[in-house]
Formats: C-alpha cells, structure tokens, sequence
C-alpha cells in the first residue's frame, strides 16, 4: 500500500491510500474464508463451497465491501500517522472503480486540528497578587500544626463543648426501640454536628459513669421518613470524656515537628514555604487570566466536532470524579433533574471555551516556532514522577502510547508561560478574606480532619 499527500491547506487535507491488485485480491480471500460457513450451496457441504462457486451464485462483488473496509480501517490510522495529520472529524471517504483484478485507490479528505491567525496576545496586562505572608498568617499556620499535633486526654470533669466524649445509646420513639438509634462505645465530639440538632448540647456538662436522657425531635426532611419530625428520647451511658491538648508552641515543639532546634527557624521556614505556595499560586490564576483575555480577544469558530468531543472529555471528567464519591454520571443527571443531552448542552458553552482557548495556543506556538525538545519532556516526565510519587521510567513507560498528547499539552504550557513573560504583571496586595460562620466552620472542619488524618 502506497500513501500520498495529495494537498493540505485551510485546515483540510486530501491524500490518497493506493493498493495493488493483489492486495486486494489477498484481502477478498481473507473475508471468504472468514464469511464461508455463512453459505449453504447445493452440493457442497455448508461452509464447503469455493469462492468462484459462491459469487457465481450472489455475485462477483459478495466479498468487496468487506475487504474494502479491512482494508481502510487497517491502513487508515497509520497513513494519518505516516503523514503527521491531526484529523479532527470522520473522514470522507471515495473509492475508485472496484472489481477483481484491478487496484484500488481510496481517495481521503479530513478536516485537521484548526491552525488560526490571533491577534492581541502579546502585552497582557494582568494584575498578580503578591505572596507576601505576615506574621499572623505564620501564625495559623502554626496553630494548624500544633493542631495536628494534639493528643486526646481523658479527664475528671463534666463535658464541655469541643469534648469528645465515648458513650453508649439507645434511641426510642414512645416505648419502641427504633433500628440504626443504638451505639455501644461510640465517639462524639460534641460541637461537631454530627448527630440529630439538639443532641449534643445536651451532653454538655455531663460526667463520666452518667446515665442521661436525651431528647430529641428529628428534623421534618430526615432521611428515614419512619423517623421525620417525630419526637425520640436517647438514653445514653456515658463512658469517658476526653479534651484535645495542644502542645505548647516553643523549642522543643520545633523539634519534635520538624528538623529545626528553635521556634524561630520554624517560624522562618514556615513563612518561607508559605509564600513560595501563595506565589505559584497566585502565579497561576495569573497566568488563567492572560489566557482569558486571549480567548477574549480572539473568540474564533470552533469546529463542532471539537465541541462534541471537548463535551464527552468533560463528561468523562465529572464522572471520574463522581465514581471517587461513590456516584455515577447517571446519578448526578437524575439528582440534578437532568439527562445527558441536557448535560451536554449545560457545558456546551465552556467546551467550546475550552476547545478554542486550545486553537488558539497551539496557533500561537505556530506563529512563534515553538518547539518541545525532548529535554522539556524529559523534565515534564521528572515533574509527574515527582508529583505521583512514581519512577521515572515508569511514568514514561506508561505515557508511551499517548506520547503525541503528551508533547502536544507541553507544547500549550510553553505557549502560556511565554504569555505570561511577554504580559504587563502588575502586582497587587491580596484582600483580607472575609471570615464567616460558614467558612469559618469549613476551615475548623478541614483542620480537624487534617489532625485525625495524622493521628
């Protein structure tokens, strides 16, 4: 089989896949003998018959659409690979005159990966938060390490709000004992929120070795609807109370936590990786905003075959993250209210973002004659290994089939970090974040599983 290049140009290509006349004729025989035990002809046995004998009965060409079509989908990806084409869409495909001992040309137009003119992409003006840390944000940091460090003690005393205390319960509605309302030795921190409202503040004050009654009505829109709104009483034995203690925040501290002799080497290191954190990360939504901008100022017609597969990665993409909860995409659409064609138009708009904010970087490394050697590869490649906690030679091993993808994100990262070098950063302080209850509570919560997850 012979591949030519006939013409590339506006996005397109043209090129033809040529095969000999024995090619084909190998080809027809391969489909007979897989296809012949499908024909019952007289005086054969079923599957007996010769080639000649079955096209004499259904026709010369019995056999030719299904060679045709081995052929193509054998040779088809590696032509496309042959020639370096980034197709996009289905091919359209035309065939040349078939018949038994005549070549046959297969003539291919694709659509290609779009390579557009941008314009305004150079002198961004993008304004970047500076990662300067003070002293008071050492300082929660800190606290968020003495919290993980902290050890559960048991004490004499009555429960107070942030105890944990371990008891048995039985939970009844009137006189009958209702299933799943009965733990023996359970934990509760009290505070947490964690059971029915109402439930814990009753605990406080309450001592070891106590028997106590708690009362309680479960909310109108609980779960086992047996249960909602109905009024139920715990009866509750209280085993031990514990009380979290921090270590004290000094030398000895800094020693039994990391590699520094003195309090004040730990403050300085912890400022250091702080800021070094906050700069990339404020780099980073820096550097989003001179993407955007671009995109702004380039919004250009992006294929709907791109659009429809940009949808399907996403889709994809959610479910992944789904299945990490325990969900499923199907789940989501009906918890939602929603099914996949009305998914798919939800994301229709960001998907076409998405897919044209791609165009357009990859057009650019176009224009400035970016390259990706493979030093840049290899150092991507060390940065995953580093990232996933891999080797090296594993991380290339697995990315061998998709190596083309790989060089071709890369190829993007480059383009953004050139953005970002040729744009006008003006750096600005950060705001005070707003401290709510809510997230206030979402930032206790995140410690507290931070420490259990240490414990």
């Amino acid at each position: 089989m012979k591949t030519t290049l006939v013409s590339k140009e506006n996005n397109e290509a043209k090129l033809t896949m040529d095969f000999t006349a024995e090619e084909f004729e190998e080809e027809v025989n391969k489909v007979y003998r897989k296809n012949r035990n499908q024909f019952q002809i007289n005086g054969f046995r079923k599957g007996k018959a010769p080639r000649s004998i079955i096209e004499r009965h259904y026709g010369e060409g019995i056999f030719f659409e299904d060679a045709i079509n081995n052929m193509f989908g054998d040779h088809y990806p590696g032509a496309i690979e042959e020639l370096e084409l980034e197709v996009i869409d289905r091919p359209q495909v035309d065939f040349s005159e078939i018949g038994k001992g005549k070549p046959v040309t297969m003539t291919i137009d694709v659509k290609l990966f779009p390579v557009v003119e941008v314009k305004d992409y150079k002198g961004i003006e993008v304004e970047q938060l500076k990662s300067d840390a003070s002293d008071e944000d050492v300082e929660k940091e800190l606290e968020k390490l003495q919290k993980r460090n902290a050890r559960m003690v048991v004490v004499d005393r009555p429960a107070k709000d942030g105890d944990t205390v371990l008891l048995d319960y039985a939970g009844f509605v009137g006189d009958e004992q209702f299933a799943g309302g009965t733990a023996e030795r359970q934990e509760l921190k009290l505070g947490s929120g964690t059971f029915i409202p109402g439930f814990e503040e009753q605990l406080i004050g309450a001592v070891t070795g106590e028997d106590k009654d708690v009362n309680v009505t479960f909310p109108e829109e609980y779960g086992e609807k047996s249960l909602a709104g109905k009024d139920a009483v715990f009866h509750c034995k209280i085993h031990e109370i514990k009380e979290e203690q921090v270590p004290e925040l000094d030398d000895e501290f800094a020693k039994d936590v990391s590699e520094f002799d003195t309090l004040e080497e730990l403050k300085a290191k912890t400022k250091e990786d702080l800021e070094k954190a906050r700069e990339e990360q404020y780099r980073n939504m820096a550097k989003d905003a001179v993407v955007n901008q671009v995109w702004e100022n380039n919004h250009i017609e992006v294929p709907a075959s791109m659009v429809e597969d940009e949808i399907t990665q996403m889709a994809q993409e959610l479910d992944q993250q789904l299945r990490y909860q325990g969900l499923s995409l199907e789940q989501y659409c009906q918890f939602t209210g929603k099914d996949m064609a009305g998914f798919r138009e939800d994301v229709r708009e960001d998907a076409e973002k998405r897919a044209g904010t791609r165009i357009v970087l990859r057009s650019i490394g176009e224009a400035e004659n970016l390259e990706v050697s493979d030093d840049d590869v290899n150092e991507e490649m060390k940065l995953v290994a580093e990232q996933y906690g891999m080797d090296q030679d594993k991380v290339q091993e697995a990315l061998a089939d998709s190596m083309d993808y790989f060089r071709k994100d890369l190829m993007v990262k480059k383009v953004i970090d050139m953005l970002y070098d040729e744009a006008n950063v003006t750096m600005v302080d950060a705001p005070e974040p707003e401290v709510t209850e809510e997230n206030k509570d979402a930032s206790e919560t995140a410690d507290d599983a931070a420490a259990e997850e240490e414990k």
